[in-house]
């Protein structure tokens, strides 16, 4: 619309600008000492044809004029749009989150490809899932944190959905869907992103990746004891040992035994189980209040937190008996451990029951030994988690390992490696007429497995070329110069030895 008003001004303009040169005739007449009425020899013929030729000159000219006035409005729109600057938008990431360059990339793909050797040497399948998914797989009433961390929202479609805050129930929900066709044992891992809207501090983000292993269908603790040693080989495998970091281990049995001598029934262990995980982040009074509002008494909580205090197996034994099913499944843990020749790592406290309310029998939590960062993994036994979807019961063991604890703990260690940028060879034109020539060489270079940097602007000056071989951590540099092509050679330098040759390019 606003196309046609400009072009309905214009053609006004036009008509007045005729209109007008017709009309000048009239305009001149009186100032040569004429009346306009005597002067028109059509005037007593025609009356009130000059009032008419007046009021449309008069017309004409506003017309030209309002024209006039839009252009000059729209060209000062113009200015003033082209004088108005673009508000630079805030470059840092949301609040909690990080972004990734190449440096930054680098370093996470070796710690993923960490993860994933020693999750396939121990013959681990690897599985994944969406990082969106229902929010009543994250949705529990047992008072975890979890839940009020939620990223979560309605869909379009009225779907109540929540970005991952973990990816064990998205397992869970996997073995589900597979039902009785899942060949048991099953040994997965997973590498994924997750999200949870909490305080973010060192080693503890909004989003994190999680390193998972989980085996489905084994009850007996030899599934915690594999478990714990692909742990500890990780460990190895990126240079800490057991006087860097270890594994306390604890049974939720000691809990649960603790609670039904004194009455407690078993709604409450899960609420009981999450309170007491508190310890570590609350002063002890706090911690007895809070189990005393979940219907515990004073007497019972001191006799809780006094139990969980415990820090020798033995000691255990004697306050439980050697009959105990807790007792009896550390002790083997342990005996495995020592089989396996990771004993050094683990370490009993009766106070570890982790935060989570599916677990069910055996937890254990990774932690640093100078004590300067938070959990750097946790997992442990939930053979009920299915039952509460739906499905039937399986005994399951896992964990979870964050990718951001344990690099802040390998940085503190120096022990994170130094990756830069590395490619085979570095093909440089060193004429814009040859530069096709350079794309077939590199072309050629690729389809023989080899990394290729190639330069995209031919003539380059030599001290750049070397400069950016550098930078990019070319092992060669194939420079394709016209003297050589015209030999159906190449200049190829060695970076590392500095030794240069000219190669025939079917020999490349």
């Amino acid at each position: 619309r606003t196309h046609h008003r400009s072009r309905s001004s214009q053609m006004s303009a036009r008509a007045a600008l005729r209109i007008g040169r017709r009309a000048s005739c009239w305009d001149t007449l009186p100032r040569r000492g004429h009346s306009a009425s005597s002067s028109l020899p059509f005037a007593s013929g025609r009356p009130g044809r000059v009032d008419r030729m007046s009021q449309m000159t008069t017309s004409a000219a506003n017309a030209a004029k309002g024209a006039g006035a839009e252009r000059k409005g729209a060209g000062e729109l113009k200015q003033k749009s082209s004088n108005t600057k673009q508000q630079k938008i805030d470059t840092n990431p949301p609040r909690g989150t990080r972004d990734f360059f190449p440096d930054d990339k680098r370093l996470q793909g070796w710690l993923f490809n960490e993860f994933a050797q020693v999750s396939t040497s121990f013959g681990f399948e690897q599985i994944d899932f969406p990082v969106l998914e229902s929010e009543e797989l994250f949705v529990r009433k047992a008072g975890e944190e979890i839940t009020d961390q939620l990223y979560n929202f309605e869909d379009k479609g009225g779907r109540r959905m929540s970005l991952r805050p973990e990816l064990t129930p998205s397992l869970a929900r996997l073995a589900l869907q597979k039902g009785k066709g899942l060949a048991l044992p099953a040994k997965w891992f997973a590498i994924g992103q997750c999200w949870r809207y909490e305080r973010a501090t060192r080693g503890r983000r909004r989003e994190h990746y999680q390193w998972n292993m989980d085996i489905i269908g084994v009850p007996g603790v030899e599934a915690e004891a594999e478990i714990l040693a692909a742990i500890t080989q990780f460990f190895s495998s990126v240079g800490l040992t057991s006087k860097d970091v270890g594994i306390k281990v604890s049974s939720r049995k000691v809990l649960q035994q603790v609670l039904e001598s004194v009455g407690v029934d078993e709604d409450r262990f899960g609420p009981v189980c999450i309170m007491v995980d508190k310890m570590d982040k609350m002063p002890r009074e706090k911690v007895v209040e809070g189990l005393v509002e979940l219907g515990l008494t004073a007497e019972v909580a001191e006799r809780i937190l006094v139990a969980l205090a415990v820090t020798e197996v033995g000691e255990l034994e004697s306050l439980l008996g050697s009959d105990n099913e807790a007792v009896q499944d550390l002790k083997r843990l342990f005996a495995l451990a020592e089989a396996y020749g990771y004993a050094d790592y683990l370490v009993f406290d009766g106070s570890v029951v982790r935060g989570l309310a599916y677990y069910t029998g055996v937890v254990f939590e990774g932690f640093d030994r100078e004590g300067n960062l938070r959990a750097i993994c946790g997992g442990g036994r939930y053979d009920k988690l299915l039952g509460t979807f739906g499905g039937e019961d399986q005994p399951c063991v896992g964990f979870g390992f964050g990718d951001a604890v344990i690099v802040e703990l390998l940085s503190d260690k120096g022990l994170l490696p130094e990756i830069g940028h590395a490619v085979d060879d570095m093909v440089v034109a060193l004429d814009a007429d040859l530069y096709d020539v350079g794309c077939k060489v590199a072309a050629k270079l690729r389809a023989r497995g080899r990394t290729v940097d190639l330069v995209l602007e031919g003539g380059k000056k030599m001290k750049w070329v070397f400069k950016q071989a550098e930078r990019c951590g070319a092992g060669r540099v194939v420079l394709v110069g016209k003297d050589e092509y015209e030999r159906g050679m190449v200049r190829v330098k060695n970076q590392v030895t500095r030794e240069e040759e000219d190669v025939a390019l079917e020999s490349l």
